[in-house]
């Protein structure tokens, strides 16, 4: 089987296309833009197999999409190329409505076109599965304000409700593939997930964020109160989950994907201190660091993933809890400063960002 990754650069699609090449026979062509948040350094480890090829490609760019399908011939697309930070999208969404919406539309249209001129068999046997987020749904009833909040979970029949320009996107691109499927007879899948956390995360994001301020002595920036649930995924299980979909999945559906590990933001932080402590010791508590900020215009309170579905159907559930995932998360950046140094390549300094002044 040969699988088109787009955004196989990226923090979530480097790790599907390392749990392919490394644990299937399947061949991958990873097609990226190599943004910011792009990095070919996060594939070093498979960039000389023989059954990856990579494409330097903007998904916008419908003549080389165009030239990508025919030369490549894929049995199977996976959509993972977006722009993904709620805050970035805060100081310029025209980026993510370039990307997000008109990206996905450009690679559905060519897509279509290839898909329509497959012979019977290979056409029978195409999916193109699209990965979005569980930001689409909007947020959760909160603990602070209901008794019974636990019993409130995101699930694939959940109303869309996006909140922030990054979300309002991906809702979109979520609208247009099920309209490719409805109006076409596209064979698509799509998975929402929750946040996803690991090796080879971009900076800006809250976990490595927290690890690499910390470790320089810098202030740990927390908004508002801390108090912002959200259910966290560890990277590897969710490649695990994609591929299960992409290959196992039913044409049409849709499948939440979700790590059953509910946390308030402050947890996180306090965690990746009480870690630090551990590994790195130090005089003075890395929790001393900590500093509340005010918080971001818009931000969901709470976010939590019913993954029933994927696991009943597909056999599918997370093998990391929170506390492992996290442990060996640090563990990684602690290993891997010098990946950091080099993916911050002068565009992005840990400032803070989506403040909306």
């Amino acid at each position: 089987m040969k699988l088109l990754i787009t955004g196989g650069a990226g923090f979530i699609g480097s790790a599907v296309v390392r749990h392919i090449i490394q644990n299937t026979a399947d061949e991958v062509v990873n097609l990226d833009k190599l943004t910011y948040a792009g990095n070919l350094e996060s594939l070093a480890e498979v960039s000389d197999n023989p059954r990856y090829t990579f494409e330097q490609v903007d998904i916008c760019n419908r003549a080389e999409v165009d030239r990508v399908l025919a030369q490549h011939q894929p049995d199977a697309i996976m959509h993972l190329a977006a722009e993904s930070h709620v805050d970035r999208s805060i100081d310029g969404p025209a980026d993510f409505i370039e990307t997000n919406i008109v990206g996905t539309y450009t690679l559905l249209e060519a897509t279509r076109q290839y898909w329509q001129a497959l012979k019977a068999e290979k056409k029978a046997n195409f999916r193109f599965h699209h990965i979005s987020t569980d930001e689409v749904y909007g947020d959760l009833p909160h603990p602070n304000e209901t008794a019974n909040a636990d019993e409130h979970l995101f699930t694939e029949q959940t109303a869309y409700a996006p909140s922030s320009p990054y979300s309002a996107s991906k809702a979109s691109s979520d609208h247009l593939v099920r309209a490719w499927r409805r109006t076409y007879g596209l064979p698509t899948l799509v998975t929402n997930c929750s946040n996803n956390y690991g090796p080879y995360h971009f900076p800006e994001k809250l976990i490595p964020l927290m690890i690499l301020n910390a470790l320089e002595g810098k202030p740990l920036p927390v908004y508002g109160k801390g108090d912002q649930i959200r259910d966290w995924l560890y990277v590897e299980d969710h490649a695990r989950a994609l591929y299960k979909v992409v290959t196992e999945g039913k044409p049409g559906e849709t499948y939440n994907v979700g790590g059953h590990n509910e946390k308030q933001n402050i947890e996180v932080v306090h965690t990746i201190c009480d870690i630090l402590q551990d590994l790195r010791p130090q005089e003075r508590s890395y929790r001393d660091l900590i500093t509340n900020v005010k918080d971001r215009p818009g931000h969901d309170m709470r976010y939590a993933i019913d993954a029933s579905k994927i696991q009943k159907e597909l056999g599918w559930a997370p093998e990391e809890t929170f506390e492992t995932g996290i442990r060996k998360t640090v563990q990684w950046y602690l290993d891997n400063l010098d990946w950091c140094q080099r993916v911050q390549d002068g565009s992005y300094q840990r400032e803070r960002l989506g403040a909306a002044s």
